[in-house]
């Protein structure tokens, strides 16, 4: 088990040696309670100085004959890189260097949060870098961390390939008379070539640090990398590279957004269905594809329709089950090619996973769950 903090600028030494040894581990394992397995890493909040300690009281071969101990500190220091603190003390000194810390590359957005807690609204900054920024390679490479720490599958990206935009969020806050500063996320960009000028950028990864987390930074930080690449004509669309789910939550979300400022997608012309129009101009002013306009339309189309009324309703279920039936309607043609080529026995089986009621019954289910998904991202909407 993994003891995570980030530490503010500047801890007290009593206070960071009270979080050491408050420490308990909490896991599942009987054996890593047994040996007291403890692993401690700390990043300050800025510059992301690391702190990493592991401490045991005992071995597994202690307690089990023919049984070697995994190299658990080895697997972590593959991942953190060199330079980071074995020792409290002198983490705690490079804390108190932490008001030197300067944000990266150039400011694309301030806005603010208001914090219950604090009782006041607190101030973040969204900043556009690059690779060539003096420090930030040796910065990113402590960032980069965080992704196996919070993210299944994650990996490590190539930063001396050029094409790589990276997007940083922070907190700046005082204390004690010092503008400080505070990582919270980021997201990196990969800009692709389409023939024959134009760049397709697309998103590879985004962290909001759990501390940040639903506080609405993931919003403000797509919605102003959307916004940076709406500027350039060399831009073709912004896509995302395998979206998890909640990415696709909050990518609804910002086009939502976004497109209510654009006239095709107005209420009168939302009743109309969806159109040429529809997709010429949120691809032309906000780089959104075909695909993702689509789905807009249909979002903004519920917002405006009364599912009360059951004409409409019907209107509504057909526009999106007509786009949802796209599936179904390539099997019954490739249903058709198998005819030609198929032995009988084997296209009974075909035909029997092709039920029509089956198909009828998956294809209702697709749209309640499309209708659930739409309803969340209007309720959020609606609170924006």
């Amino acid at each position: 088990m993994i003891d995570m903090f980030l530490c503010a600028f500047p801890p007290a030494m009593s206070d960071m040696e009270k979080k050491l040894a408050e420490y308990k581990c909490d896991t599942n394992e009987a054996v890593c309670l047994k040996l007291g397995l403890q692993i401690q890493l700390y990043y300050s909040t800025g510059n992301l100085s690391t702190l990493f300690k592991v401490k045991y009281t005992a071995r597994v071969t202690d307690t089990f004959d023919c049984v070697e101990p995994d190299d658990v500190e080895g697997k972590i220091r593959e991942i953190i890189p060199a330079g980071f603190c074995c020792n409290t003390d002198d983490f705690i000194s490079l804390l108190e260097k932490e008001a030197n810390f300067k944000p990266f590359g150039s400011l694309l957005h301030t806005y603010k949060v208001h914090n219950v807690e604090a009782g006041e609204d607190l101030t973040y900054q969204i900043h556009k870098v690059d690779i060539s920024c003096p420090g930030f390679r040796e910065y990113h490479e402590r960032l980069q961390t965080f992704l196996m720490w919070f993210i299944e599958t994650a990996s490590f990206i190539d930063v001396d390939d050029d094409h790589w935009d990276f997007f940083l969020v922070f907190e700046k806050y005082n204390k004690d008379g010092e503008t400080l500063y505070a990582t919270v996320g980021y997201m990196t960009v990969y800009n692709y070539y389409v023939y024959p000028d134009k760049t397709r950028p697309r998103v590879s990864q985004m962290l909001i640090l759990p501390p940040f987390q639903g506080e609405g930074h993931g919003a403000q930080l797509l919605e102003t990398v959307h916004r940076y690449y709406c500027t350039s004509a060399k831009v073709q669309d912004i896509t995302a590279e395998d979206p998890t789910e909640n990415y696709v939550k909050l990518r609804d979300f910002v086009l939502v957004k976004l497109c209510l400022t654009l006239s095709s997608f107005s209420s009168e012309k939302l009743s109309q269905g969806f159109s040429e129009e529809m997709v010429s101009e949120a691809r032309e002013k906000l780089k959104i594809n075909k695909k993702h306009a689509r789905r807009v339309y249909e979002i903004l189309r519920l917002r405006n329709t009364d599912m009360s009324d059951e004409e409409k309703a019907r209107e509504f279920r057909l526009e999106v089950k007509k786009r949802l039936y796209g599936p179904y309607r390539k099997n019954q043609r490739e249903l058709t090619k198998m005819q030609k080529c198929l032995r009988p026995e084997e296209l009974a089986s075909h035909i029997s996973q092709m039920d029509t009621r089956l198909q009828h019954e998956e294809l209702e289910k697709s749209y309640q769950d499309v209708l659930a998904e739409y309803r969340r991202v209007l309720e959020r909407l609606a609170q924006a």
